[in-house]
């Protein structure tokens, strides 16, 4: 394993280009989803079996799993991994429950009262990578809060094994967690599904979950044509930050959970120390924990091509450290400082932060109760990770009296016809000259 690139006290203006993320999908990514997307148009069920087949060389006979089957297929799940699945669910739950909120309505006036109302998305899908990891956590993470938040219809799309099932895990995590429909498509494919529909996919409104490239392109395009998506993304990501009371063991370990997600995962370590010889050492110790652990890990495949790409970055001073992090925006930043909630504070850019040594990613991806579906590729500065929030869509009411159109009719007719729209205007005319009629 090759040393990590070190990175010396940044210029403030230069850390946006010694931190740049990877370029856009190629030209082909986006032509062959294109082409995908037609076909499952205007094929439906058939394109899917076939992408089946060819991507995943499954016989699937049904696209949509009869209920009956991954039931029964769930319950194949050991005891132990399903009491562990539960406890997670239970944590998600209460965490994305406590969002719930009620927003009272408000007397901007008198006779003006506005008031917004959340409603629940009707119908959402969820994709759930398959493979070599399957997320059945993520399945977690998407469905209980759907479910909170009273979404009616959710359905799950997931890339089918060999045989034609899906996964266990994910099978049992979609029936304790509210899932409805159980589709075996996966890639670009499921995601033309989803949000266009088939004789057997019904079409949703919104599309959650991770993905490859493949994946990410599709809800890109079909977030331009007619279906909403969670956000946008890219490869995972983590930021961990260090000073000299941290412990390079967990700080190697943290880098080694992150670059096991793929080759393309981002794993950037950031320490902060006045004395840049000191600093160099306190990486040093980092690495050293990295390729002790790494040889026992399974992807150690990824986890090498991973952080041939890791970034190591020495800063020396606080106001730095801010620059680098709010300025990278990590998916996951893992603050372990003597004064991180010092830090943590000033932080305005961050799918979502970990605070202290044992705080490490894995608790937040799998069962604190905290969403993992985050923010990748710098989206962090202006998107949010999933919460309730994601699930449902607000609706603003207003009532207005005779009072109420009596004090602000004027205001409004007089702002309409500054515009020119004149037609507003008369909309408030008509019904002042109403009142008066009614007078005697």
């Amino acid at each position: 394993m090759q040393r990590i690139q070190r990175i010396v006290k940044p210029e403030l203006h230069d850390i946006a280009q010694v931190l740049a993320r990877p370029a856009a999908p190629q030209r082909s990514v986006r032509e062959t989803v294109a082409a995908i997307i037609t076909q499952v148009r205007e094929a439906g069920d058939a394109a899917l079996v076939a992408y089946a087949e060819q991507f995943e060389h499954a016989q699937i006979h049904q696209v949509v799993m009869p209920r009956a089957r991954w039931e029964a297929l769930a319950e194949t799940v050991p005891e132990e991994l399903r009491v562990a699945i539960e406890r997670s669910r239970r944590n998600i739950a209460a965490f994305h429950a406590s969002q719930h909120s009620i927003e009272e309505p408000v007397d901007v006036e008198p006779g003006v009262t506005c008031w917004r109302k959340s409603v629940p998305l009707q119908r959402i899908g969820i994709y759930i990578p398959g493979g070599n990891a399957p997320l059945f956590s993520t399945v977690l993470m998407l469905a209980v809060p759907a479910q909170i938040a009273g979404c009616e219809d959710i359905v799950l799309a997931s890339p089918p094994r060999p045989d034609g099932t899906i996964d266990p895990a994910i099978l049992y995590a979609a029936l304790i967690s509210g899932v409805h429909t159980v589709v075996t498509a996966g890639g670009a494919q499921a995601i033309a599904a989803l949000a266009y529909g088939t004789e057997s996919v019904p079409a949703v409104d919104k599309i959650f979950g991770p993905g490859n490239r493949f994946v990410t392109e599709a809800k890109q395009q079909v977030a331009a044509d007619r279906c909403a998506i969670d956000m946008p993304a890219g490869p995972s990501e983590v930021m961990v930050v260090i000073d000299e009371t941290a412990e390079p063991a967990f700080v190697a370990a943290d880098l080694l959970s992150q670059a096991e997600h793929g080759p393309d995962s981002h794993s950037v370590l950031v320490v902060l120390h006045r004395d840049v010889h000191t600093a160099h050492q306190i990486v040093d110790a980092v690495e050293s924990e990295l390729m002790k652990q790494a040889v026992s890990l399974s992807h150690s495949s990824s986890i090498t091509s991973s952080l041939a790409h890791a970034k190591a970055v020495i800063v020396t001073d606080e106001e730095t450290l801010l620059a680098v992090v709010n300025g990278y925006a990590p998916e996951h930043l893992l603050l372990n400082l003597a004064n991180e909630s010092v830090i943590a504070e000033q932080v305005r850019n961050a799918g979502s932060v970990f605070l202290g040594q044992y705080s490490c990613e894995s608790m937040g991806d799998y069962a604190s109760g905290t969403n993992h579906t985050l923010p990748t590729a710098g989206w962090a500065r202006s998107y949010s990770g999933v919460s309730l929030d994601s699930f449902v869509k607000k609706i603003t009411f207003q009532r207005i009296t005779e009072v109420g159109l009596q004090s602000l009719g004027p205001i409004v007719h007089t702002l309409a016809t500054a515009e020119s729209l004149d037609a507003h205007a008369q909309a408030v005319t008509v019904r002042l000259q109403s009142l008066k009629k009614e007078r005697p």
